[in-house]
């Protein structure tokens, strides 16, 4: 499937980053100032990492760490990447193959923007039920409950010491599944 749009349409072209020495706190002060959810980590002018706020709460908070760590303790080094002329269906894919919600975009070896998933839900809303399918966003099942007692199935006809009432309708243990 194709969007029709590039990636290079949703970047954003001048991302938040932040100093590999950087404390969490830092981290996370400037996060919150400019309302975002990850960084790319700079090191001499040089894109070496990102830090997610999933990440600072994974990897310390959680673990009662966060004010001893500094951003390149906790940075993900390995840069899943992607590049301008791809698809913004493309781009959702690959989030989805590495549970990542941010996408460094490469051209030719050098860094041009970050593309998220909030920049492609503005520059194409209608990819939301897309979104919502590919990364499997379910509601809740129902709970049903079943009372258990001797009777005849509706759906097959046998008579069983098992009989189910679910939503209403008695069936036994082989038909249970069909419902």
């Amino acid at each position: 499937m194709e969007t029709g749009y590039k990636v290079g349409d949703a970047i954003t072209k001048n991302p938040v980053t932040i100093k590999a020495s950087a404390s969490l706190k830092q981290c996370a002060d400037l996060m919150a100032k400019k309302h975002i959810g990850s960084v790319l980590v700079e090191e001499k002018g040089t894109i070496v990492g990102i830090l997610s706020e999933q990440d600072i709460v994974r990897k310390a908070v959680a673990k009662g760490t966060a004010g001893k760590k500094k951003v390149k303790d906790l940075m993900e080094k390995n840069l899943v990447t992607i590049t301008p002329d791809k698809d913004l269906f493309e781009a959702i894919r690959v989030m989805r193959d590495h549970n990542i919600r941010h996408l460094p975009v490469l051209y030719k070896g050098k860094f041009l923007g970050l593309v998220t998933m909030k920049d492609i839900l503005k520059i194409e809303p209608d990819l939301f039920d897309l979104l919502v399918e590919k990364f499997e966003v379910r509601e809740e099942r129902k709970i049903v409950q079943a009372e258990t007692e001797e009777g005849v199935c509706e759906l097959c006809g046998e008579y069983t010491k098992e009989i189910k009432n679910i939503d209403g309708i008695n069936v036994c243990p082989n038909c249970e599944d069909e419902l």
